[in-house]
This record gives structure tokens, C-alpha cells and sequence, in this order.
């Protein structure tokens, strides 16, 4: 049985991870795992009323879970719910927790349990360190049938990414589209400047039988699954935060050859991480 985990701290991005994860684990058939993570051995903690104060976080922490399970019901009802109010930071028990997971879900921001998880270090821990995939869930709450959308520069990481925007697609019932971003290269100034040489038409045309290549496997694997392959002209983080407006998940890989599928401490996945209008899936 696969397991989705899903971390909650009662904040409402919180709870629209919790929506998405739930969506995710009635398609795939996952059983779903809640984790709340606190602390509450501050310097004040260690005194005579640090019983209490213990007592008090672990009945906020169940309480939490409860809410986030109550969520889960209502969206997916019959899916396995499984709750787990652990000691600690975030980082690492969402990292524990997701070591024999399918994906670990987050939202974009909370209340400083699981808040602001890939805006800050935390995050950004459980994206390079995570044992399983990392889904970011941002963006519009209404996905509708938009497309799966796959950031593809030919890297391994990102024909990984490939892999699992097919499955997606394929849960779905969406079309894909798989995208390779690239820059033309601009006029020379100043003088005495060679020019650049450079067909963009050919260019474009050269990239996109590649992405056909690439495709070419996972189509016959995946009859059912409308692709559309796309070279756009422009940085590749705009270009994909700019298809997130219709899409309903966006997938890239956690490195890259630098045009789509850059690495996490780089701008492009950070910049789908706080700007994509659609939930975000980290391929490692």
C-alpha cells in the first residue's frame, strides 16, 4: 500500500494540502498520513510548568490532526487516514515520516510548524533532502481540467519528471504538456561585435523533435494520455509560472541542465515555489 503524506499545522494552506493530498490518495489508492509537528521545550518549558504546557501542545496537535482528517473525509471519504502528532521541527519528521512515502505534500505557507515550508530553510531542507517526491500546493483552488504541465530540458532529473507527469496526466484523465524553455540570443551591441549566427525557426524546430523523442516511450506507454509538446522563447521559470494560470500541477526535476529543470537552491524552482498558480511537484 502506497502512503501519501501530507503535513498540517490548521493554517488554511495547510488545509488545501490536506484537500489536494486527499484528491491524490482516492486516485492512486494511497492511504494518507497527517503529521503535525511541535515543539514546546522552550527555556520556560523546563520549569514547573512544563507538564502543562506539553499537555497543551499535544492536545493542540490532535486537535489539529482531527480537523485535517474532517477535511480529508469530506473530500475523499473512504480513503485510509493515518495521524501523526510527532516532537520537533518540521523539516526532519516530514522527512521521517515520507521515508517510505509516494510524496510528501505541503501548502506554501502555515503557521510556522509546516509554515512558509519551500520559502524558507525548512523547506528548502525537505526539498533537496526528502526521500520521495515533494508536492507544493499553491495557486488557484479551482483547477478545473487543466493540463499536466513538464518542465523537460533532456536532463535525467528531468526525464524523471517526465515519468511522473505521464502518471499524472494519466490519473487525471489530462492532456500533457511537456515544455522546453530556452533564450534566442539577442543582437550584439556596442561595435566591432561579431554577430550571432543563429536560425531561431530551425533552432525551435530541432528542439521540438527532441521533446517528440523524448515523448516518443511514454506515448505507446500511455496511449490514453494527449500530449502536446511546446518550445517557448524566455526564461523557463516565467514561461511555466505562466502556463500554472491553466494548468492544474506543474512537474520538474530537481536538476537540470539549467533551462527548465534547474536545481531548488537555483531560481527557477524557487521561483515556481512562490509564484506557480498551481500546485507544484518536485521530481527527485
Amino acid at each position: 500500500m502506497t502512503r501519501i503524506v501530507v503535513g498540517v499545522d490548521g493554517s488554511d494552506p495547510s488545509i488545501a494540502a490536506a484537500r489536494w493530498a486527499a484528491s491524490e490518495a482516492q486516485q492512486t489508492g494511497a492511504t494518507l498520513v497527517l503529521v503535525h509537528a511541535f515543539e514546546w521545550d522552550w527555556p520556560a518549558a523546563r520549569f514547573d510548568g512544563g507538564t502543562v504546557l506539553r499537555e497543551w501542545a499535544e492536545q493542540k496537535a490532535n486537535t489539529t490532526l482531527a480537523d485535517a482528517a474532517s477535511v480529508v473525509a469530506a473530500v475523499a471519504p473512504g480513503v485510509t487516514v493515518e495521524r501523526k502528532a510527532v516532537t520537533g521541527s518540521p523539516g526532519p519528521a516530514l522527512i521521517e515520516a515520507g521515508a517510505d512515502s509516494s510524496m510528501i505534500v505541503v501548502g506554501n505557507r502555515g503557521r510556522g510548524g509546516f509554515g512558509s515550508l519551500l520559502l524558507g530553510s525548512v523547506g528548502q531542507r525537505l526539498a533537496t533532502h526528502a526521500p520521495a517526491p515533494v508536492v507544493v500546493v499553491r495557486g488557484r483552488r479551482d483547477l478545473g481540467n487543466g493540463a499536466v504541465v513538464v518542465g523537460v530540458d533532456g536532463s535525467p532529473s528531468s526525464l524523471d519528471a517526465l515519468a511522473a507527469g505521464f502518471r499524472a496526466a494519466a490519473a487525471r484523465s489530462a492532456r500533457l504538456i511537456a515544455v522546453r524553455a530556452y533564450l534566442p540570443p539577442t543582437p550584439p551591441w556596442g561595435v566591432n561585435v561579431e554577430p550571432v549566427v543563429y536560425d531561431v525557426a530551425e533552432r525551435d524546430a530541432e528542439l521540438k523533435a527532441e521533446l517528440d523523442e523524448l515523448l516518443a516511450p511514454w506515448r505507446e506507454k500511455f496511449p490514453d494520455v494527449a500530449t502536446e509538446t511546446l518550445v517557448a522563447h524566455g526564461g523557463a521559470a516565467g514561461v511555466l509560472v505562466g502556463l500554472s494560470h491553466t494548468a492544474q500541477l506543474l512537474v520538474v526535476g530537481t536538476c537540470g541542465h539549467g533551462s527548465v529543470a534547474g536545481t531548488l537552491t537555483g531560481s527557477v524552482a524557487l521561483q515556481l515555489v512562490h509564484h506557480a498558480d498551481a500546485p507544484v511537484l518536485i521530481v527527485r
